[in-house]
């Protein structure tokens, strides 16, 4: 079988697939790239709008970017981070749309202000807390609090209806947050691609092998084309494990060493739906709360306006499960077939010592209807069970690996595996996850194209793609200034 050389293969189309090809070929047009998808669609699986959140993640409303620790002290550092890389993704999104690559911005993003909501003399003292500490910072200057109860009636209808005047209740609200439809998204960038001269795209391909020439230095994936039967076989210079859930299972079929230790641990999702246009129009914003005790971050509970594939809804949740896939659409025997020699030792230890969570996935799992929106009445006291309907969300892999002990720990935020040469990386892990798109597919060019990168060509190319790239949001205020200033006019995330 003759073998297709190219310089890039990337391996799954979601988001962080579409953004680092969407990168390269603006970096170098001429450049070859092959993306292959193992279901029939792109932006099928955690990147489909019903598959995520759909929250332009920027530490405005999620509370669980702000930790408090048992002397009450709270810390913003995650919340800068987050911030500054979703204004990464928003300076590359403008440029694509100045450049007519993508469509209008309300085809893929909306202005939806964020916004916290707790009850409690100890939330709403936390609440306050966290707002002083991030409205003292440039990134979160605007970000407004209240405790008054008609204030926050003005900010969000539904929330505050017949609920009890005497509850002690506080919010806080930035304007500018925004609903992020990142199925349409990834669908626009690699509609554009596949126009593109050295860009192809093979849907119902399966990566079966990946192996390393030593005498190339390049990387032979045998692919299974599961539409006609038949192989494929690419040596690619280059290979991006972008797959969601499944990038755990093809990194440990590369054999590098980074992927010593790795291990997974899936958690299912699901939302309440409310597609009623009286009830949905009530509802202009995301509204974050206080994750229950034991709860993973992503089940962090949040009403949401969403507009997907153009059509307006309102989601509750999301309510976590317990699941052995890695996919919506995989295996139940993924989670053990990912046991390895090296990972078997770290997974156990997380499996003992998260019990609780374990047992906290399990129950939700088992929740009834009737219980679900009972849930949802603490932010929406008028909830009626038949105007709600359930819908699976994506699944999401939490990262395990081996502490400084060798023991193992349970990680929640996404990380960049890479092999030391940079011929091959994976992206694992969930939150925040495609509203850094950018700032992570920047960080694999780093690390995997250094010395394309440090040419004067891409140098000059990618400060038109990001402006603020090689520079500091979190400490500079007036590039922030420029740069938000821009972002938010451009892709229409405040008034003219």
């Amino acid at each position: 079988m003759t073998a297709k050389n190219v310089d890039v293969l990337l391996v799954g189309g979601g988001v962080m697939s579409a953004t680092l090809g969407m990168l390269l070929k603006q970096l170098d047009p001429a450049m070859t790239i092959t993306l292959v998808e193992r279901l029939d669609h792109v932006a099928h699986e955690s990147t489909d709008g019903w598959n995520n959140a759909g929250t332009g993640h920027a530490g405005y409303c999620e509370l669980n970017y702000t930790p408090q620790g048992c002397d009450g002290s709270i810390t913003i550092d995650r919340a800068l981070g987050i911030n500054a890389s979703f204004e990464v993704s928003l300076q590359f999104w403008s440029y694509l749309v100045e450049q007519n690559i993508l469509p209008a911005p309300n085809k893929f993003i909306n202005p939806t202000p964020h916004q916290s909501f707790v009850w409690s003399e100890k939330d709403v003292a936390f609440l306050r807390k966290r707002q002083e500490l991030l409205s003292a910072h440039h990134l979160f200057a605007d970000m407004k609090f209240s405790d008054s109860p008609e204030e926050i009636r003005e900010w969000m209808p539904l929330v505050m209806d017949q609920r009890n005047p005497a509850e002690k209740v506080a919010a806080t609200r930035v304007e500018y947050g925004s609903d992020v439809d990142f199925g349409s998204l990834t669908r626009n960038m690699i509609d554009w691609l596949k126009k593109q001269e050295g860009f192809d795209l093979h849907l119902r391909h399966s990566v079966e092998s990946l192996r390393k020439s030593k005498s190339r230095g390049t990387w032979r994936v045998k692919v299974e084309d599961d539409a006609n039967g038949g192989e494929k076989e690419f040596n690619a210079r280059f290979v991006f494990l972008g797959a969601g859930g499944g990038s755990l299972p093809l990194l440990q079929k590369s054999h590098i060493d980074e992927s010593q230790g790795y291990g997974g641990f899936p958690v299912s999702g699901q939302w309440l739906v409310c597609q009623k246009p009286e009830i949905v129009k009530q509802h202009r914003s995301k509204v974050y709360g206080k994750a229950a005790v034991g709860a993973p971050p992503m089940s962090v509970p949040h009403l949401d306006t969403r507009i997907i594939n153009g059509e307006p809804a309102l989601l509750f949740g999301p309510f976590a499960g317990f699941t052995t896939k890695f996919l919506k659409k995989g295996s139940v025997f993924d989670l053990f077939s990912s046991v390895r020699p090296y990972n078997v030792a770290p997974m156990m230890a997380v499996g003992r010592d998260n019990m609780d969570l374990t047992r906290y996935l399990i129950s939700e799992s088992f929740q009834s209807h009737k219980d679900r929106v009972a849930s949802l009445r603490n932010y929406f006291p008028q909830a009626r069970e038949e105007d709600w309907k359930l819908q699976d969300a994506g699944m999401r892999v939490q990262i395990i690996k081996k502490d400084a002990k060798g023991h193992g720990k349970l990680e929640f935020g996404t990380e960049i595996v890479a092999a030391k040469d940079g011929t091959l990386a994976a992206l694992l892990g969930a939150s925040p996850g495609a509203s850094t798109a950018v700032q992570a597919m920047l960080d694999v060019l780093q690390r995997c194209f250094k010395k394309e990168l440090s040419t004067p060509e891409w140098q000059s190319r990618i400060q038109d793609l990001v402006p603020s790239y090689g520079q500091s949001l979190v400490n500079d205020a007036e590039l922030l200034k420029q740069v938000r200033s821009r972002t938010l006019s451009t892709l229409g995330l405040v008034k003219s």
